[in-house]
C-alpha cells in the first residue's frame, strides 16, 4: 500500500525520511528534491572528515542526476555529530548545486533527536538544536496503519538478506535432484508462486537457483517483471536469495536487486547488490541494475525499454538498452514517476 507524506515543517521532514527509507539513516546525506518532471530522493554515506576527494565524489554523486533530470530545487538533510564537518558538507552541497542554479531550499543536520542549520543560513535556530520525535510522529502511524516498517538502520535492512542456515543446508542436500530449467519452466515457476504468495520446495529452489545462473535463461526471470508484480518477485528471490548456496547466490541476488529497482526500494536492491557483487564483482544483471540506481533511472522507464527486449523465453533476447555515461558516485538514487504516486524513496 503506497502513502503519501507531505511535510511542512522540519519535523515534518525528519520524520518522513526514515519511513520513505524503511530505516533510520545515520552517517548519511539524504537529498529530497522538488519540481521537475522527474523528482528525485537519494541517501548517501557522509564523506569521511579530511578527504576531499570524496566530498567531491559525494557531491557528484548526488548532482549528476539532478542536471540529468532538470531538478530544480532540494533538500538536504545530514545525519551526524560532526558539527564542524557537517558544515563544511553543507556548504559544499550549497555552493555546487547553486552554482548550478538548483535552489537549496533547505540544509539541516540532524543527531541525537535534535535538528540544526547544517550550513547555518536558517536563522532562529537554537545552538543547542531544535528536539524533534520521529517514532511519536504522525508518520510513524501511518506507515504502521498502511503495513510499512521501519528499521533502526541500513544495517538492519541488508541483515534481512543474511542466509537462513537451515533452509540453504536444505537446499544443498537437493542439489542433485535438480535440473536446469527452460526460460520458460523458470517464468512458471516464479510466476505460479508470486500468484499463490507461495515459496518453492527445496528441489525448486536448487533448480531455480543454477537455472539463474545462466544469463539466457536468467532473463525469464526478470524481464516479465512489472511494477504491479515487483512485490511479489522481490518476496520470492528474497527468499531464494536467503536459502541459496554461496556458489549459486549471485545471480539470485541480481534479479532480487532488479525487483527491489522495480518496486522503487533502492535500498534493497544495493544491499542486495552489496551481496552479489561481494561474491562475483562482474556480474552482468547486477552490473546494469547498478547502472540503473547510479543513473538514477526512474522505474517509470521500464516499460518502454521493456519493449525493446522482446519474450525472455524465445532465444535470441537482444542485449539491455544503452544506459547513457554512468555519474561520477555511486548514490543509490530512486526516481518518483510525476505524478508521485509512488512515496517510498530508498538509497
Amino acid at each position: 500500500m503506497t502513502i503519501t507524506l507531505r511535510a511542512k515543517n522540519p519535523e515534518d521532514l525528519l520524520a518522513a525520511i526514515p519511513v520513505t527509507l524503511g530505516f533510520e539513516p545515520q552517517e548519511s546525506i539524504v537529498m529530497l528534491t522538488f519540481g521537475g518532471a522527474t523528482p528525485l530522493h537519494a541517501r548517501i554515506d557522509l564523506p569521511p572528515r579530511g578527504d576531499p576527494d570524496a566530498l567531491h565524489a559525494v557531491v557528484g554523486a548526488l548532482l549528476d542526476p539532478c542536471l540529468l533530470h532538470a531538478t530544480p530545487r532540494v533538500v538536504f538533510v545530514l545525519y551526524g555529530a560532526g558539527a564542524v564537518h557537517c558544515r563544511q558538507v553543507a556548504r559544499a552541497l550549497r555552493r555546487e548545486f547553486e552554482g548550478e542554479g538548483i535552489d537549496v531550499l533547505e540544509c539541516l543536520r540532524a543527531d541525537a533527536g535534535r535538528w540544526y542549520s547544517a550550513d547555518g543560513r536558517r536563522s532562529g535556530v537554537p545552538a543547542r538544536g531544535v528536539p524533534y520525535d520521529s517514532d511519536r510522529h504522525p508518520f510513524r502511524a501511518e506507515a504502521v496503519m498502511a503495513g510499512h516498517v521501519t528499521l533502526g538502520s541500513r544495517e538492519e535492512l541488508a541483515a534481512t538478506l543474511t542466509a537462513d542456515e537451515e533452509g540453504t543446508m536444505a537446499v544443498e542436500a537437493v542439489l542433485g535432484e535438480a535440473r536446469l530449467l527452460s526460460a520458460e519452466e523458470l517464468a512458471t515457476l516464479c510466476a505460479q508462486h508470486v500468484d499463490a504468495g507461495t515459496v518453492p520446495t527445496d528441489v525448486e529452489a536448487a533448480s531455480a537457483l543454477l537455472t539463474v545462473r545462466l544469463g539466457a535463461r536468467r532473463d525469464a526471470a526478470w524481464v516479465p517483471l512489472t511494477r504491479d508484480t515487483a512485490a511479489g518477485h522481490v518476496a520470492l528471490w528474497r527468499d531464494l536469495v536467503r536459502r541459496s548456496p554461496e556458489a549459486l547466490m549471485p545471480s539470485a541476488a541480481a534479479v532480487l536487486a532488479f525487483g527491489a529497482w522495480l518496486q522503487g526500494d533502492g535500498a534493497l536492491a544495493w544491499c542486495a547488490l552489496d551481496k552479489c557483487f561481494s561474491a562475483e564483482p562482474g556480474h552482468s544483471l547486477g552490473t546494469l541494475v547498478a547502472h540503473m540506481l547510479s543513473g538514477a533511472l526512474p522505474p517509470t522507464a521500464w516499460e518502454a525499454m521493456q519493449s525493446t527486449l522482446g519474450d525472455p523465453t524465445e532465444p535470441g533476447l537482444p542485449d539491455p538498452p544503452d544506459l547513457g555515461r554512468a555519474p561520477r558516485g555511486r548514490s543509490a538514487l530512486r526516481a518518483l514517476p510525476p505524478d508521485g504516486d509512488a512515496t517510498w524513496l530508498a538509497g
